[in-house]
């Protein structure tokens, strides 16, 4: 490409990142005038601005008083954020005390998510007494309202037993919801349901369809069993490189699973070439998540160097 190209391109493209930033900054301006002028949703516009940093300094403190400006004035979303705020403790000091009020505001004010977090908050005991059946009702309505990790939440109550009666039936079809809801944990966990035949009959296809939705949605560990089915041959015609891939996109993600497999991949010379450094590597990542047999299988090969 001609150098004047490029710097046509780059002068273009910095005058769109000029534009954009002014647009903001005219947009922050124009929000704050709305909020002063005491029209709620412009405060809590201009606060999810300040919490994320678009368009203006990213400032915990500011967005926290919008919020609460929104909250008073009846934007009940504003309730909710302001209590996720109190919950990871940005720009206040951590209280799950206020958060519970303002996730119950939120929730009786027709935001699910604020029913999904109050949910959390009762089944962890966090800032109110452990209830399950609280927990129960409230990932109902947030899964009524259209959220599915509500759902998930509230197949795995199912699947437990915990504040209901165990019901595999039930926590399948809620994670089905989940899951095509773009949860990708709900996908994940119905696949499990699938292969290890939990609540429904085995599917090794239905396993793998699942799997790979779970795992292309971010979900590790779904890679970590899509590759298992891959080194077993199960409902897929065996294939080691394949499962090197998602071992190694499980263990990319947090997996320590997925490291671990990788190391022994690496050891046995399966799919890969054989490579003790390698598997070294990946036996010390699986470690330093916790793995026990990830550990031992880092000191069994490093004594045996």
């Amino acid at each position: 490409m001609p150098i004047t190209v490029k710097k046509l391109f780059l002068l273009n493209f910095l005058t769109l990142l000029l534009s954009i930033k002014l647009a903001y900054a005219e947009s922050a301006q124009d929000l704050e005038k709305q909020c002063n002028a005491g029209n709620a949703e412009g405060c809590f516009n201009l606060g999810a601005m300040y919490a994320r940093g678009i368009g203006v300094r990213q400032d915990y403190s500011k967005a926290k008083d919008l919020f609460t400006k929104a909250c008073d004035g009846g934007i009940t979303k504003g309730c909710h954020d302001l209590g996720v705020m109190y919950v990871k403790g940005e720009g206040v000091r951590q209280d799950y005390s206020k958060a519970k009020d303002l996730f119950t505001k939120a929730c009786d004010g027709g935001i699910a998510k604020g029913c999904r977090n109050l949910g959390v908050m009762y089944v962890k005991g966090e800032g109110v007494r452990q209830d399950y059946s609280k927990a129960k009702d409230l990932f109902s309505k947030a899964c009524d309202g259209g959220v599915a990790e509500g759902c998930h939440n509230l197949g795995v109550m199912y699947v437990k037993g915990e504040g209901v009666r165990q019901d595999y039936s039930k926590a399948k079809d809620l994670f089905t919801k989940a899951c095509d809801g773009g949860y990708a944990l709900g996908c994940g966990i119905l696949g499990v349901m699938y292969h290890d035949s939990e609540g429904v009959r085995q599917d090794y296809f239905k396993a793998k369809e699942l799997y790979s939705k779970a795992c292309d949605g971010g979900f590790a560990m779904a890679c970590y069993n899509l590759g298992m089915m891959y080194i077993k041959g199960e409902g897929v015609r065996q294939d080691y490189s394949k499962a090197k891939d998602l071992f190694s996109k499980a263990c990319d993600g947090g997996d320590a699973f997925g490291c671990n497999s990788l190391g022994v991949m690496y050891v046995m010379g399966e799919g890969v070439r054989q490579d003790n450094e390698k598997a070294l590597e990946y036996f010390g990542k699986a470690c330093d998540m916790k793995h026990e047999i990830g550990c031992q299988n880092y000191s069994t090969l490093k004594q045996g160097k």
